[in-house]
């Protein structure tokens, strides 16, 4: 698509600064009617999202829907029931030594939010912000992913018809849009995308002092221990893996698995993905394709760094990578330094938990964690390491519940959102206390009378 110019960007930010002005966004009833037209306008376009989707990505229909317009929807829906309490000033208790005084939180819209996404969820990953930022009364600028053209084409179209472009407007093109927009000062920055990008977002952001939520990504662990349901680790690590072919931030990107059950999870492992996707997964509706030929070269250049035992076929002019296990691979190699993004999944054995304890706490954090075996078990394996988020005898679920937070820890991200942490993720908690007049109390005014009684209460 056209790249939008550097006037066009510079003009959209300051009328949405003058919009936000007016308060306009500011009122509930405001905020309540433009989610309520969002739906309506997804709803109207959902067969056009779906072929979209299809189109850039190769995702089924029924993956569409519950991986992308679905979450969309029942996000909607959560911040619809739930705005207005969200919304109220928030009683906290005051000390003594404050009293007669009150004290409450108010949530007030940061102002103009500028929200860049990804294109591996490329409509969820715009429009689940967004939602964040209508629900706290902020304006938005978004910038869809230019490698996802034909979704970024159809969220152009819904973007246009839901809203005012006073008040929410969407912008298009690449890279260099990208750094025209980390220019321009805005009161908030919501990006998704790879860590490497996030350093640059950041940087971008300190000149002007922004706040940012960063939504990164990186090679998110799995343990299978000795004492895990071998047919269930099986079916939910391969669902979780092939998902969109693997280009999911939260995707098992690698799998730590005990010696005495590593060769019936392969085996298992293949039994599953032929039952999820047939005998040759390229036949199947249901299995998604890389991105690009970029993504297609640099996930198939993986399998030479170890021993496929399950798949491996590749087909650059459909952009096809089968669902592929390896083992015996070099730990050293790009497969476990770089975030896989594909359907490749290394196996590394161990005999002891401390080995992918140590391994995992000795890298960078990660966005997600997968634990299979026994409940007891993973509590001290949890206990032991961090991430964003985990899951335990299962992948990806997490990301399904809109009373958890979502988000990375250090290199992963910074920042949650979903639910109610959208809504805070662009507010800002203003601190307030309300003293009355009625009565003014002699303690916090020189020469202070009675300090050393007063000193006893502080």
């Amino acid at each position: 698509m056209e790249n939008t110019s550097y006037i066009k960007i510079k003009t959209l930010v300051e009328n949405h600064q003058q919009y936000f002005h007016t308060q306009e966004t500011k009122s509930l009833l405001f905020r309540e009617n433009n989610l309520l037209r969002l739906k309506s306008v997804i709803l109207k376009y959902e067969a056009e999202i779906s072929d979209a989707l299809y189109k850039d990505l190769h995702k089924s229909t029924q993956e569409a829907f519950l991986t992308e317009i679905s979450i969309v929807l029942s996000e909607i829906d959560y911040h619809l029931k739930h705005l207005y309490s969200w919304a109220k000033p928030k009683r906290v208790k005051t000390p003594m030594h404050l009293l007669p005084s009150s004290s409450s939180i108010i949530h007030e819209p940061l102002g103009l939010a500028l929200i860049i996404s990804p294109w591996n969820y490329p409509f969820q990953l715009v429009i689940n912000p967004l939602i964040g930022a209508i629900s706290a009364g902020c304006c938005a600028i978004v910038k869809p992913s230019p490698y996802t053209p034909n979704v970024a084409k159809i969220l152009e179209v819904i973007i246009k018809e839901s809203f005012n472009e006073k008040y929410i407007s969407i912008v298009q093109g690449d890279r260099e849009v990208n750094t025209h927009l980390l220019d321009q000062k805005v009161d908030v920055l919501f990006f998704t995308g790879s860590p490497a990008l996030g350093k640059v977002v950041m940087s971008a952001a300190a000149k002007h002092l922004t706040p940012v939520i960063l939504e990164l990504g990186g090679k998110s662990p799995c343990i299978v221990d000795k004492d895990a349901n071998i047919d269930i680790a099986a079916k939910r690590i391969i669902w979780g893996k092939c998902i969109n072919a693997g280009q999911t931030c939260i995707a098992p990107d690698y799998v730590f698995v005990h010696e005495s059950v590593k060769e019936k999870l392969i085996h298992k492992m293949e039994l599953f993905i032929s039952e999820m996707y047939g005998d040759d997964c390229q036949k199947s509706e249901f299995y998604p394709r890389m991105v690009n030929d970029n993504a297609f070269e640099r996930v198939s250049n993986y399998l030479k760094f170890g021993k496929v035992r399950i798949g491996g076929k590749l087909d650059k002019a459909d952009k096809y990578i089968e669902p592929t296990v390896m083992d015996e691979v070099d730990m050293n190699s790009e497969l476990m330094q770089d975030e896989i993004f594909g359907p490749i999944l290394p196996l590394i054995e161990f005999s002891d938990i401390q080995e992918p304890i140590q391994y995992i706490n000795t890298h960078e954090k990660p966005l997600a964690f997968y634990y299979f075996g026994t409940n007891e078990e993973a509590q001290k394996v949890l206990a032991s390491t961090t991430s964003g988020g985990a899951c335990i005898n299962d992948t990806l679920m997490h990301i399904a519940n809109h009373h958890l937070p979502f988000g990375g820890v250090g290199n992963s991200g910074l920042g949650k959102y979903h639910g109610n942490e959208s809504f805070l993720a662009f507010s800002n908690r203003r601190a307030t206390v309300n003293t009355p007049t009625w009565i003014d109390l002699p303690f916090k005014y020189p020469p202070f009378k009675f300090f050393n009684l007063i000193k006893k209460i502080v």
